[in-house]
């Protein structure tokens, strides 16, 4: 049915289009189904609920591993760091009961929190953080840190039972962001299918390609969830998602489009917030035609890309103009958003000036377990055809996108969604470094590759502002160079049962569920 009202929409909107020229989260509610809890009053004790999620979990659980946000998202809540982030951007200690910086910005001092326990009852070392922060830092094969920040660290030492101090090459005002890197029991080598963490909820099972069950972690630290178990259901067909919420099978949703919310009812609460995420037509840089600015240019100019907003997402997302998403306010540069406007006869020029004047085809690559993701690219085909590209989708399972597309970079290019891994804008920018083992896009640019390596000198003075010119240097170079079609964050609905509150929206891709309770 969406399908028929989406190209409806297209062919009215997309003839006006060709013709002419060319934040903060809200509470609201919208119709839903039979609560699961049956005839249980809004009062009731909940101790367990059914998140639905749209993927598997990668096949290794390690933190220190993790390649998808969805895996960061539901793990969140089994792993700490030394600092954790908060609903509001802040960092707050974790692990550390508290820590100090030098002066200079190059020595970090931890103390620790008394009584935090790992999942399996063991006591929380300095020892425990030492070798975690060490394992990040240097794999001992030659290949690259686990977490590209650690390559700064020049010693992580622990001078007392309670005391860990990390001394770093050079200054770098986002270190202390790293530092949400998961703390691991030393020397552990089952987390890949048996994780244990710090969090306020810990592991017990998982069934691939089915479910992950997590369990409320009695000794945690902090403040004890209200909910015992959280079981998250893999939903891979967004119709049997749907389904599962109206049936009361499932209790909790996010990242739900305008229309799959609209088929809910009054037992739930859909709340409006984003995904912190920046979607778009990923280029791969290094294959024909997209290997020429000019092509990729004309790609940018053949969009409309609030028409993609208004089709594909009714209007929910907010625009972008690069590697960079609103709730990132320091780094955010909305001067890009409009960089490129949709004309169609300069991407017409700009093609044939490349050598390819009756346009050429293109394979969309987009995982079908994405919604979002495959509306947002069905608009693309429809846009890029005024400019004679042919363009195809072509629909895969989550994980031969991640071996074919993300790893193995076999493809042409693709509608997916970027998270940060911390909140920095290393986190958004590093990627597309030339030497970056995860630069799937193939981008090669050595002016921002300088501009990076010049932003990871900058000291702690200023306040930073130094640093923050470079990262915008760098957005400015993507976008003048049209490394992508950038498109939009995403909105976010999160679809909860009516009867339960405490769900928070982060900066960054994660789900919190320690919060949640019955209200």
């Amino acid at each position: 049915m969406k399908k028929r009202i989406l190209a409806g929409l297209l062919a009215t909107l997309l003839c006006a289009a060709l013709s002419g020229c060319g934040g903060g989260s809200e509470n609201g509610s919208t119709p839903g189904a039979q609560s699961s809890s049956g005839s249980a009053s809004p009062t009731a004790t909940v101790t367990s609920i059914t998140v639905g999620i749209a993927q598997d979990l990668d096949e290794s659980l390690d933190p220190h591993l993790t390649v998808s946000a969805g895996t960061r998202e539901v793990m969140f809540n089994v792993f700490e760091g030394l600092v954790k982030p908060t609903p509001d951007g802040d960092l707050i200690d974790a692990v550390a009961k508290s820590h100090e910086v030098s002066d200079g910005g190059t020595v970090y001092t931890f103390t620790l929190r008394d009584g935090v326990k790992f999942h399996n009852g063991a006591a929380v070392t300095a020892d425990d953080v030492v070798w975690s922060i060490q394992r990040c830092a240097d794999t001992g094969k030659g290949t690259a840190p686990l977490v590209e920040a650690f390559s700064n660290i020049q010693s992580v030492e622990a001078t007392d039972e309670k005391t860990v101090v990390i001394t770093l090459g050079v200054s770098d005002n986002e270190f202390l962001a790293a530092l949400t890197t998961a703390i691991l029991p030393a020397y552990s080598d089952q987390q890949s299918t048996a994780p244990i963490g710090t969090g306020p909820f810990k592991f017990v099972s998982r069934t691939i390609g089915d479910s992950i069950v997590l369990e409320r972690f009695d000794d945690y630290w902090g403040e004890k969830p209200s909910l015992e178990t959280v079981t998250f259901k893999i939903f891979e067909s967004g119709d049997a998602l749907v389904l599962a919420l109206q049936s009361g099978a499932v209790d909790l949703c996010a990242h739900l489009t305008p229309t799959q919310a609209a088929q809910l009812g009054d037992s739930f609460t859909v709340l409006d917030g984003t995904m912190n995420l920046v979607q778009a037509l990923y280029l791969n840089n290094a294959v024909k035609p997209l290997n020429d600015v000019r092509v990729r240019q004309a790609l940018c100019y053949a969009v409309d890309k609030q028409q993609v907003i208004n089709l594909a997402s009714d209007g929910t997302g907010k625009a972008l103009g690069s590697s960079m998403y609103p709730a990132f306010t320091k780094y955010f540069d909305d001067s890009l958003t409009n960089y490129y406007t949709q004309n169609v006869e300069k991407a017409k020029s700009l093609l044939a000036e490349a050598g390819y004047p009756n346009g050429f085809d293109l394979t969309i690559t987009v995982p079908s377990n994405y919604q979002p993701h495959i509306d947002t690219a069905q608009v693309l085909v429809e846009q890029l055809k005024a400019v004679g590209v042919n363009a195809e989708i072509e629909l895969v399972d989550w994980n031969t996108w991640v071996s074919r597309v993300y790893t193995d970079r076999e493809y042409q290019s693709t509608v997916v969604g970027v998270d940060a891994s911390s909140m920095t804008a290393r986190a958004m920018l590093e990627r597309f470094t030339s030497t970056y083992g995860k630069n799937f896009i193939n981008y090669n640019n050595a002016d921002y590759d300088a501009l990076f390596q010049e932003a990871q000198l900058v000291t702690a003075a200023n306040d930073g502002q130094e640093q923050t010119a470079l990262y915008k240097q760098m957005e400015r170079n993507l976008t003048e160079n049209a490394a992508n079609v950038y498109l939009q964050d995403l909105g976010d609905l999160v679809a909860i049962r009516s009867d339960l509150t405490g769900y928070q929206f982060y900066p960054i891709y994660v789900m919190d569920l320690s919060g949640v309770k019955a209200g």
